[in-house]
C-alpha cells in the first residue's frame, strides 16, 4: 500500500509576511459613522436629562432653604398662609399610581400573552397595532374618557366595594354629619350620596390605567417573544398542555419583561398630569382611602397652580417637580436594569 504524504511548505514568496495579523475592534467608514452617530444621541440624552434635572434642583433651593424638612411633612398647600408641603400630594401621587396598576398589569399580561401565545398569525399584526395605538391616543382624550363615561360608573363600583371591604381604612368613605363632624359613610343608606364617591384616586387611576396598560404590554409581549422555541417544544414533547408549557416556560423566561413592564408603566402613571386634572377634585390632606372624593397629585398640582404662581410659589412648584422627577427617574432605572438582566432569547433556536 502506497501512502501519499503532504507536506505543507512555507511560502517561498519573500514579500508574503508569515506573522498572523492584528485583529482591529476599531470601526471604519459606514460602522464609525454609525458608532459615533449612536454615541453622540446618547451622550446627547443624558445630557438633557441631566439638565433637566440640574434646572430642577437649582430652582428648589429657594424653596428647600426656606422651609427645610418641612417641605416634605407638610400636608397643606396653601402659599398664602405660607403653609407649603407635597406629603399630602405625594400620597395622592402614589394612590393614583398603585390604582392604575392595579387594572393595568392583569390587563397588559394577559393581552400580552394572547398576543403572542394564541392570537392567529394573521391576527397579531393588527393587534400590535391596536395596542400601539392606544398609546397615541393623548391624554386628555383618556381624561375626559374617564370624566364623562367611567366616572359615574366607577362611583357605583365605589359604593359597592365599600359594602364588601368598608372593614379596611383604604377602603372607607367619611361624611360630614348635620353637626359637622366627620363620620363614616353608610352604603346601605336608602339614599346614598354619590358625590362621595367621585373625583376619588380611585376614578382617577381607572383612566390612567388605560394609558400606562399599552407601554408594560408592549415590553411583555417582546420578552414572551424571544422565548427560546426549543424550550417550548420540549415542554410540548414531555406532554405539557399549552398553558403548563406557558406557565412552565414562557412565564419564567419572561419575569424580567414582567418587572420591568410594569415599572415602566408605574413611572407613567406617577406622572401622569391631564387626565388626573380632569378627574380628581384637589385636596392636599394625607387620605389614604382612594375610594373618597378629592386628592391630589404632583403632577396635576403643577399643572393647575403653574398659571398663577409668584415667583416664590414658582420654585415651591419647581422643587415638587424635582422630587417627581427623582421618583420616576429611580422606578425607570429599576425597571430598565431588571429588563437588562432577564434572558435576551439571543441565542433562541430557530
Amino acid at each position: 500500500m502506497t501512502i501519499l504524504r503532504t507536506e505543507v511548505l512555507p511560502s517561498s514568496r519573500p514579500d508574503v509576511d508569515q506573522r498572523p495579523r492584528k485583529i482591529s475592534r476599531k470601526p471604519s467608514g459606514v460602522d464609525a459613522v454609525f458608532a459615533h452617530s449612536s454615541r453622540a444621541v446618547g451622550a446627547t440624552v443624558l445630557v438633557i436629562t441631566g439638565g433637566v434635572g440640574l434646572f430642577l434642583a437649582l430652582q428648589a433651593i429657594p424653596t428647600l432653604r426656606d422651609y427645610g424638612t418641612s417641605f416634605f411633612t407638610e400636608e397643606q398647600w396653601s402659599p398664602d398662609t405660607n403653609q407649603i408641603g407635597i406629603a399630602g400630594v405625594l400620597v395622592g401621587t402614589v394612590s393614583v399610581a398603585l390604582v392604575a396598576m392595579f387594572f393595568a398589569f392583569p390587563l397588559a399580561l394577559a393581552s400580552a400573552l394572547y398576543i403572542s401565545e394564541y392570537a392567529p398569525a394573521k391576527l397579531k399584526p393588527t393587534l400590535v397595532s391596536m395596542i400601539d395605538l392606544m398609546a397615541a391616543v393623548p391624554s386628555i382624550v383618556y381624561g375626559l374618557w374617564g370624566f364623562f363615561l367611567v366616572m359615574p360608573h366607577a362611583g357605583q363600583v365605589a359604593v359597592g366595594i365599600q359594602k364588601l371591604l368598608g372593614w379596611i381604612p383604604i377602603f372607607r368613605v367619611t361624611t360630614i354629619d348635620a353637626s359637622g363632624a366627620v363620620v363614616t359613610a353608610d352604603p346601605h343608606a336608602a339614599v346614598v350620596d354619590a358625590t362621595r364617591y367621585v373625583s376619588s384616586a380611585f376614578c382617577a387611576g381607572i383612566a390612567v390605567s388605560m394609558m400606562v396598560m399599552p407601554m408594560a404590554c408592549a415590553v411583555m409581549r417582546q420578552v414572551f417573544s424571544q422565548t427560546p422555541p426549543g424550550e417550548k417544544e420540549a415542554a410540548l414533547a414531555l406532554g405539557s398542555t399549552h398553558w403548563g408549557m406557558i406557565r412552565a416556560v414562557v412565564l419564567p423566561f419572561g419575569r424580567g419583561g414582567i418587572i420591568g413592564g410594569t415599572m415602566l408603566g408605574l413611572g407613567r402613571a406617577l406622572g401622569e398630569t391631564i387626565a388626573v386634572v380632569l378627574i380628581v377634585s384637589p385636596a392636599f390632606d394625607i387620605k389614604p382611602r382612594i375610594l373618597e372624593i378629592g386628592t391630589a397629585t404632583v403632577s396635576s398640582l403643577i399643572a393647575a397652580r403653574f398659571g398663577e404662581a409668584t415667583a416664590a410659589q414658582l420654585s415651591a412648584l419647581l422643587a415638587a417637580g424635582l422630587v417627581l422627577f427623582l421618583l420616576t427617574f429611580v422606578v425607570n432605572t429599576l425597571a430598565a436594569l431588571i429588563v437588562a438582566r432577564s434572558r435576551s432569547g439571543a441565542g433562541a433556536d430557530a
